[in-house]
């Protein structure tokens, strides 16, 4: 891809997330909190685990956290456009092995767009199905870098054709599947062993391709999911809270983490190409 190819993607991108921002101020606008009225109220709320204030007349109880979510949209967003360029050059030679499955590409971007929606969700709404979603679109992201990560890692297994479609259902319903695991399994444990479990992928395939490969994505990725995880921890134990700041801390979570999902993302998306910018 061209360097103003990419920022051609990189300009729609924008776009579609400013008309996305303001679809959603129209919404908090224009529709009052009693929306979520008659819906079962999540622990979250009943134990005030977040920081920012609930504003229960306002369609968005917690806005900053809401708003905030825009940067899954965005990376989403972009990285659908990635699968689409992909796609129409499929056919092109110099192309790595994630450029010539695009459908990989199309499911990450989904699972950004969807964390976004699942996560503004629980935060305009505070509700047991808001949060559900949430931690299944968080899951969603996760379980399919692993599946992309392991795509690589056995880059001797060639997948074509209806092999490729099969692997994206397999990660489909693995996320399905974690709707209901999230139930059983406390995402104390889930959370920290899907991260570890991508990292580690992530350092094998670097060692398998050590000239193609980008360390500083590797380390940027990890200390960005650090620095979420004690952003938000600190955000839940109200060290340093202001409920009516625009600055949350588990906004500030939201950008980190969806970075940090990216750089795992660019780690394989723009490796071992001719067609570097």
């Amino acid at each position: 891809m061209t360097v103003p190819g990419f920022y051609k993607i990189l300009l729609r991108a924008t776009g579609f997330t400013l008309g996305m921002l303001l679809v959603w101020i129209g919404m908090d606008m224009f529709i009052g909190g009693d929306f979520w009225a008659g819906m079962q109220v999540s622990r979250s709320a009943l134990t005030v685990e977040y920081c920012e204030f609930n504003r229960v007349t306002r369609f968005f109880h917690q806005p900053m956290n809401t708003y905030s979510n825009l940067a899954y949209f965005f990376w989403g967003a972009l990285i659908l456009f990635i699968a689409r360029y992909d796609y129409q050059n499929r056919d092109s030679t110099g192309q790595n092995r994630l450029e010539k499955f695009p459908q990989l590409s199309a499911l990450m971007g989904i699972c950004f767009v969807y964390l976004s929606v699942g996560s503004a969700f629980f935060h305009a709404s505070l509700t047991y199905a808001g949060q559900r979603v949430d931690m299944n679109g968080t899951y969603g992201i996760m379980i399919t870098l692993a599946g992309i990560a392991l795509y690589h890692v056995f880059y001797k297994i060639r997948l074509v054709g209806i092999q490729k479609i099969g692997w994206v259902v397999c990660l489909a319903a693995a996320i399905g599947a974690f709707y209901w695991l999230a139930l059983l399994v406390s995402s104390a444990l889930l959370v920290p062993a899907l991260i570890l479990l991508l990292n580690g992928l992530m350092v094998i395939n670097y060692v398998q391709f050590r000239k193609e490969r980008s360390l500083v994505l590797i380390v940027l990725s990890l200390v960005l999911i650090v620095a979420a995880i004690k952003i938000r921890t600190l955000d839940v134990q109200k060290v340093n809270c202001d409920p009516h700041s625009f600055i949350q801390g588990h906004a500030i979570w939201h950008f980190l983490t969806a970075l940090s999902s990216f750089c795992s993302y660019a780690f394989f998306r723009f490796g071992g190409t001719t067609r570097r910018f």
